[in-house]
């Protein structure tokens, strides 16, 4: 899930992926979910790594019909295992489904956990029903035929995002946290900004070639490019401090000066952001609140 902006991070454009079935690599195929929305870009990108027996990362939507379309396109072949990156719902919602019509066991990101049995706004882009056979942790492995992936943690879009490198190829399946068409959606409690950004400097210390995102192309000259990631955060966040430097001190206040004429069904995202670049703040003595880290409450300059 991306960030609504007008204003969208260094690249040299945003490749717009097939629908169909698309070899990318000798070990790599991906079809698109059709699920195309501002936050989606044109769906979600679900991977096929392997020959024969093969490993499906992040199967989409519960959508049967995108599942009998994925299935169809692998004719003969045995999904052997499905992989996800994070449980938001545009990207593990299917795992279930598709694990019915396998056999696959699920492995990658742990289920989600809603705080205190209280569902907040972020808990809504959950698959709240996600249950894996198998929860990863940094440095955990999913081998295959001719591949083998090793999760490494990069919470921050979401607390239990994980990445997958692929050795094989020097490649990265970085899920939503890196993509080539916009920044994440950072939305707090279970989104945290500085999370987000300590992800990012670990993957610029990586050395892989390219990234299989969860949505768009692919994201050539990675290290670069994340530091590019970083570099557009920090300008967010001095955007931010000159805001409350000049008494502005809602977070409605602020995304209307910072995304003049975003479109009314993106605000919503943009305030999630702007609120976890203030817990970030506040964390680090910058910022203060009147009333905790909360859309409603009004931010200073500390």
């Amino acid at each position: 899930m991306a960030e609504p902006s007008n204003d969208p991070p260094p690249s040299r454009g945003a490749e717009r992926p097939p629908s169909g079935l698309t070899r990318l690599s000798e070990r790599i195929r991906r079809i698109v979910a059709p699920n195309p929305s501002p936050f989606t870009f044109t769906g979600t990108c679900v991977y096929i790594v392997g020959e024969g027996e093969v490993a499906v990362i992040d199967p989409g939507p519960a959508d049967p019909a995108h599942l009998d379309a994925l299935l169809a396109a692998i004719p003969g072949e045995r999904v052997a295992r499905i992989v996800v990156t994070h449980s938001h719902r545009d990207h593990a919602a299917g795992a279930a489904l598709l694990k019915q019509r396998t056999g696959a066991p699920i492995a990658g990101a742990r289920a989600h956990v809603v705080a205190d049995g209280k569902p907040t706004r972020a808990d809504a882009s959950h698959a709240l029903d996600y249950a894996p056979d198998e929860a990863l942790e940094d440095g955990g492995r999913v081998a295959g035929r001719g591949f083998t992936l090793e999760a490494v943690a990069t919470p921050g879009h979401a607390a239990n995002h994980l990445s997958f490198a692929l050795a094989e190829e020097n490649a990265l399946f970085s899920g939503d946290h890196v993509m080539a068409w916009s920044t994440s959606v950072i939305a707090p409690p279970d989104g945290s900004m500085r999370a987000y950004l300590a992800s990012l400097e670990k993957l610029a210390r990586r050395s892989e070639a390219v990234y299989w995102p969860g949505h768009g192309g692919p994201v050539r000259e990675p290290e670069r490019y994340v530091r590019a990631l970083i570099g557009h955060r920090r300008q967010r966040e001095a955007a931010i401090l000159a805001r409350l430097e000049a008494g502005e001190a809602s977070v409605a206040e602020m995304v209307a000066q910072m995304y003049p004429g975003l479109a009314s069904a993106l605000v919503g995202a943009a305030n999630l952001s702007t609120l976890a670049h203030l817990e970030d703040l506040i964390e680090r003595g910058l910022a203060l609140s009147d009333g905790g880290i909360a859309l409603e409450a009004r931010f200073r300059r500390a």
